[in-house]
């Protein structure tokens, strides 16, 4: 149980980071190649199929990083599983706010805001990427020591 639980801790999570780290250096760049209207189409496809996806990988980490340390497994366990769980408030908190600004009907699509907007999320959703790949990391430095 206990290794099966480390395994689904590890997976989701360092599942997430390739999601997190591939939107923030390969699809957020190459929409913003685009022009503005074009670029903010595509964020809100891209948006609404990815949030149940690393949402889910990131509660699922979370929980499963928690049970390994409620079933006896270090502290570590405990900081990465914290450290994976701090993107769902960080996005409820930093994020939603700009995600529900460019999602917004009466948006101008075109506009520099939308431009400016769509910069302001690729560097907050950096964020998520940077604390995904910390707790990702520290997972599998658990899972070798093992």
């Amino acid at each position: 149980m206990l290794e099966i639980t480390q395994l689904i801790a590890v997976l989701s999570c360092t599942l997430f980071t390739g999601a997190a780290i591939y939107i923030n250096l390969v699809e957020h760049p190459a929409r913003m190649g685009c022009d503005t209207k074009t670029a903010s189409i595509v964020w809100a496809s891209s948006y609404k199929r990815a949030i149940m996806m690393q949402a889910s990988l990131a509660i699922i980490s979370f929980l499963a990083g928690l049970t390994v340390w409620l079933l006896g497994g270090s502290v570590m366990w405990l900081f990465s599983a914290m450290i994976i769980g701090l993107v769902v408030p960080f996005t409820f908190i930093a994020i939603m706010p700009t995600n529900n600004l460019l999602l917004a009907p009466e948006r101008d699509l075109a506009s520099q805001e939308t431009r400016e907007l769509l910069n302001k999320w690729g560097k907050l959703h950096s964020v998520r990427s940077l604390l995904s790949l910390i707790a990702s990391i520290s997972y599998i430095v658990l899972l070798i020591k093992v």
